[in-house]
């Protein structure tokens, strides 16, 4: 039976020289060979991966299809998502009409595996944040709780859900948001999430809260290895 691994923030720069991310130290040293190492060990082809940001340094869509031709050639499904950092990101049509076989965007909508559906978006600081800005970050995080609302819609009433956000759906303080909170409506199993890297993953929650099981998957939390979800 096919299994589901997530990992995120993979942070690839195959066309983008300058962005090397052994400047954050050395446990990013050669992180793209390491990735691909671990990732053709642990994903059968007939499993999925789950990507939730940040995947490449690249600023426009040309110059990120080296690092999607080298996820493309990895084994598994991929279903991705984009991350603050993904600049190349812009139109999700160009975006999929970019994409390698077997190699899927989620924007305002949701991927079908099976009988498994994968809903989320990129999320955004929280109000439960003691870093939100009532003037900077409110029209953002508003507009990421409607294309939540849009992906969720789409789950048909008691199927299995796994939930997938860039940034994390709570505060550091561990207070979760509204973004976790439409995932408890919905009755998502796993919610996978990245965006933390370094000593920011202390302020990552890993387990259960109100019934749904949650996953920090920056790459180098998972020593870029991905991680079995279901």
């Amino acid at each position: 039976m096919p299994h589901v691994y997530a990992i995120g923030d993979l942070h690839l720069s195959l066309s983008v020289p300058n962005k090397a991310m052994d400047v954050f130290g050395t446990h990013w040293q050669n992180h793209a060979d390491r990735l691909k190492e671990a990732w053709q060990d642990t994903v059968a082809p007939g499993d999925l991966v789950l990507v939730p940001g940040d995947i490449s340094w690249a600023m426009y869509l040309d110059d990120a299809i080296a690092d999607l031709g080298f996820l493309g050639a990895l084994n598994g499904t991929k279903l991705l998502l984009r991350g603050n950092h993904d600049y190349w990101w812009q139109s999700v049509t160009k975006v999929r009409a970019a994409l390698p076989d077997g190699m899927y965007a989620l924007q305002n909508d949701v991927f079908r595996f099976g009988d498994l559906y994968i809903a989320g978006t990129r999320g955004w600081t929280v109000p439960e944040s003691a870093h939100f800005k009532e003037s900077v970050d409110r029209k953002l995080y508003e507009r990421e709780r409607i294309r939540l609302d849009l992906s969720l819609a789409r789950v048909p009433e008691g199927a299995a859900c796994i939930g997938m956000m860039h940034y994390p759906p709570f505060a550091e303080s561990g207070e979760p948001s509204a973004f976790a909170k439409r995932f408890e409506e919905t009755g998502a199993g796993d919610v996978v999430y990245g965006h933390l890297h370094g000593a920011s993953h202390r302020f990552g929650f890993c387990g259960e809260a109100n019934g749904v099981r949650y996953h920090l998957v920056s790459a180098d939390y998972l020593d870029f290895v991905p991680k079995l979800i279901l």
